[in-house]
């Protein structure tokens, strides 16, 4: 076998690593926490969480149950679509276009081992795309929503 050379080696070592298909990873933007919590047990927990941040459960949707119903069996894999009307509004006010990305959605996937991952992407970077357009107002929407989200997921994976 013959040694690769030097600048296919660094290449290699270079190129970004795939994504793994079964698990969600942390990316820009994003934030993921992989709970010790059982998917069927952390979705009621985050429900919980989100009522108790005084947030709107808007959508919730997952292929799971669809697929059971088909005699498919799949991993635990729900979205929660969270905002509040007062939000809505001053985001209108400041952004039409950026209410393409409300409700914000939290992701519960259920690993191999039955523990989930919870994972969302950040308000502020959702908001962010906006603000060259749109003006800071949107920006400081995103901003002040990150802390509530990470208040909500704490909860929920405590």
């Amino acid at each position: 076998m013959r040694p690769l050379p030097l600048a296919a080696l660094l290449a290699a070592l270079a190129a970004p690593a795939l994504a793994s298909p079964d698990r969600v990873e942390p990316r820009e933007g994003w934030r993921v926490i992989e709970t010790a919590i059982p998917y069927a047990d952390l979705l009621p927990r985050l429900r919980e969480a989100i009522a108790s941040a005084k947030m709107g459960l808007v959508t919730e949707a997952g292929p799971t149950e669809a697929a059971a119903a088909r005699g498919e069996t799949i991993p635990g894999n729900r979205v929660l679509g969270v905002f509040r009307n007062d939000y809505a509004v001053r985001a209108v006010r400041a952004c039409v276009p950026a209410m393409i990305e409300a409700p914000i959605r939290f992701y519960v996937t259920e690993r191999p081992d039955g523990a989930a991952t919870l994972s969302w992407k950040l308000p502020s970077a959702l908001f962010a795309a906006y603000a060259e357009t749109c003006g800071p107002a949107i920006a400081e929407i995103g901003a002040e929503l990150d802390p509530v989200f990470e208040t909500i997921a704490a909860e929920a994976a405590r």
